[in-house]
């Protein structure tokens, strides 16, 4: 007899797990059980609002595509007039503590194809180690050739690069000047595929599209060159074919000298200079173009401690843009559409603390909502993290797909990467934010070069890098903190079968431990003081910093 029960319970059909699964989330069984109290609801409340903005920022993605795509017959390609003599030009060269990048920025530009006697160079350096004499022979040699090239050295840095470029300004002998940063390297015809648009008297500036020449370098660098190509196809691709503000990126572009001087010129009161002196111009009438078809290669970030200084200087000044610069674009007779997109352009930052605060309030929140029904937690939780979240994988794939057609599937491999890189970033951003927001002044940090195209160059990369890496301080220490926070709330959803939040979680486990341990395995161990042979490239600790504009 009992054989034959165990016989029939082996052939009974067994239920399908999915069926199983959201059978459980529909049940009835204990509805009305749960009643929300205050508790819960001074959770839930920060949670939500948390949320419908983080999703509103994602929605605002999904609109940049749709602007890229509906105003494409306003791409900017050929000029729409031409000069007949062609004008004089100034190229700036800022430089900080630029050995390794210094001689190849300098050969590179003297190779353009542009009448030498119509070109003047300025090397605007600023630097405080061996690159000042590397500098001064590389222009020397040069000068010697026949080029109208200068190398002007300031001991005092005031007003860092924004600094140099006005001090270089005064003496500059060109109607246009065009900027280029230590690690780009333009091609031969660049100023000319660029001169000819300022023969329209009302363009201001025209900004080119950053190409990286050590993209495939390591995996960093790649998810980096994904990063900037979704900024460059997409947001500047957006906003200049609709007409509404869009920025110079601080290098890869040229300016009409006039259209800085009514601008009120350069100023050193925000991290980014040019981003703020964009907003000032284009509030004076001028036009902007955008050229998404004409390249300036550049040279990525190859450690996650130089990525991560540049992304939060990036993060304070756009906010310090936004404090600054948002009250007059308010008041201004410009649309309500510009004014809407300046708004999402330049707070987008704010993103960073919000992940925090959403990181506190998820695992108690889930908690929760476990205890509310799964059913509701589909409907309304899940939408408002696909909006938030999956905006970003639409965003950059896109953008890939435009640049590289026929290879362009490849970029769904590193989207979860990407993803998680993003929100590794929280902690260090989220700081730079909230130092814009309280007004907390700091120095411009610079974020290394060396000179590093390929991996068989990787020793040469370790060796530059011991010269001019920044202390990492505790903030590696507290993704690597936090990463494992989320590690405990992935074993939870587990635990309680929710599988549909497990992987939202593994991309904060990810990007947490990703950055934090990328950031210690580049960098040096000095919570406990500085180690042997530390430098701190910027000095920061000797420089007077810079007030905040408000």
């Amino acid at each position: 007899m009992i054989t034959q029960f165990v016989a029939l319970i082996a052939l009974a059909p067994r239920p399908n797990p999915v069926v199983q699964f959201l059978q459980k989330q529909t049940n009835p069984a204990f509805k009305g059980l749960y009643h929300a109290n205050s508790f819960d609801l001074a959770l839930l409340i920060p949670y939500f609002i948390v949320l419908i903005i983080l999703a509103s920022y994602g929605f605002h993605r999904y609109q940049l595509v749709w602007m890229y795509y509906k105003h494409r017959r306003n791409k900017t390609t050929t000029p729409k007039s031409m000069f007949e003599q062609l004008p004089r030009v100034t190229i700036q060269l800022p430089i900080f503590n630029e050995q390794f990048v210094v001689n190849r920025l300098v050969e590179s530009i003297c190779n353009l194809d542009y009448p030498r006697d119509l070109l003047d160079i300025q090397l605007l350096d600023d630097s405080t180690d061996e690159t000042v004499q590397v500098a001064a022979d590389v222009v020397d040699r040069y000068r010697a050739l026949g080029h109208d090239i200068v190398h002007i050295h300031r001991t005092d840095r005031t007003g860092f690069k924004a600094g140099a470029l006005e001090n270089g300004l005064k003496t500059a002998k060109g109607e246009f000047v065009a900027i280029f940063d230590a690690d780009f390297t333009p091609p031969s015809d660049w100023v000319m595929n660029v001169i000819h648009h300022f023969h329209e008297p009302n363009i201001g500036m025209v900004q080119t599209r950053w190409t990286h020449i050590n993209r495939h370098y390591s995996f960093l660098t790649e998810v980096e060159a994904i990063m900037l190509d979704g900024h460059f196809v997409l947001e500047h691709g957006g906003r200049s074919r609709t007409g509404v503000f869009f920025n110079f990126n601080g290098t890869a572009g040229m300016w009409r000298i006039k259209a800085i001087d009514e601008a009120g010129g350069w100023q050193h009161d925000t991290l980014t200079e040019d981003t703020d002196l964009s907003y000032r111009c284009q509030l004076k009438g001028w036009q902007f173009l955008y050229l998404q078809d004409v390249e300036c290669p550049a040279e990525l970030p190859i450690e996650m401690t130089a990525f991560k200084t540049q992304q939060v200087r990036w993060a304070k000044g756009l906010i310090q843009c936004a404090i600054k610069d948002l009250p007059k674009l308010m008041k201004s007779k410009v649309s309500r559409r510009e004014k809407i997109e300046a708004w999402y352009h330049l707070t987008a930052n704010i993103s960073y603390p919000l992940m925090i605060v959403l990181s506190v309030l998820l695992l108690p929140a889930m908690v929760i909502r476990f205890y509310q029904g799964w059913f509701q937690m589909m409907y309304i939780d899940i939408p408002l993290f696909l909006a938030s979240t999956f905006s970003i994988s639409s965003f950059y794939l896109v953008s890939q797909r435009e640049l590289f057609p026929k290879n362009w599937l490849r970029t769904f491999f590193y989207l979860p990467f990407l993803m998680a890189l993003g929100i590794g970033l929280t902690i260090t951003n989220s700081k730079g934010v909230i130092e814009a927001l309280l007004g907390k002044q700091s120095a411009f940090a610079r974020t290394p070069k060396y000179s590093v195209h390929a991996k068989h160059q990787k020793s040469v990369a370790v060796k530059a890098a011991r010269k001019y890496r920044k202390r990492l301080g505790i903030i590696p220490w507290i993704e690597l903190v936090i990463g494992t926070c989320f590690a405990g709330m992935v074993w939870y959803a587990f635990s309680n079968e929710n599988y549909v939040t497990v992987p939202f979680l593994i991309l904060f486990v990810y990007g947490y431990w990703y950055t934090g341990l990328m950031s210690l395995l580049q960098g040096r161990f000095e919570m406990f003081g500085r180690g042997s042979g530390a430098v701190e490239d910027e000095n920061e600790e000797h420089i007077k910093p810079f007030p905040v504009g408000v």
